[in-house]
């Protein structure tokens, strides 16, 4: 049952998403760097403060927080060993067959519809600037969640633009 008097936290859940994010490298110009990359090639004229603009749009969706929040967490957990098996294990070596990192990933890109959707799938396959580095370098933490969010972000902010530039 929904509790009538909870007042959504967005501020925090905010902060929780950003430092969750800081904590393992990642910043909002890493992300803005990804999207901008990709709307350039479709948009020559969009600028870096246009993405930054459009980055803390989607950034403060409920739905995007309430996503990154849940994989994040689970990427710390899984790195802290506190997750039971087989999850852990399959969370900590990223199964291919797992799924649910992008399961997540796509409802962050489905806020923006198809666009949306087929630029996570463009990011996912090519993981350019942070997200090949989160890919690549697992230095015994758990990347499995993160990348996905990363590019998920990414490709909702390259979304954004493309509806305010069409």
């Amino acid at each position: 049952m929904n509790n009538t008097r909870f007042k959504y936290p967005d501020t925090a859940a905010y902060s929780f998403m950003i430092d969750a994010l800081a904590k393992r490298g990642v910043t909002i110009d890493d992300i803005c760097k990804i999207s901008l990359n990709l709307s350039q090639e479709f948009f020559p004229e969009v600028t870096m403060k246009q993405v930054q603009a459009a980055a803390i749009n989607v950034l403060h969706k409920r739905e995007v927080m309430n996503n990154a929040m849940v994989g994040l967490e689970l990427d710390r957990l899984a790195t802290q060993g506190l997750l039971s098996e087989p999850l852990e294990s399959i969370i900590m070596n990223d199964a291919g067959v797992f799924g649910v990192d992008e399961g997540l990933a796509l409802s962050i890109a489905n806020i923006y519809g198809t666009i949306g959707v087929t630029n996570y799938g463009f990011i996912d396959r090519n993981k350019t600037g942070i997200i090949k580095k989160l890919d690549q370098e697992k230095n015994g933490e758990s990347n499995t969640f993160i990348d996905d969010i990363v590019g998920a972000i990414a490709s909702a902010i390259t979304a954004k633009i493309a509806h305010s530039m069409s």
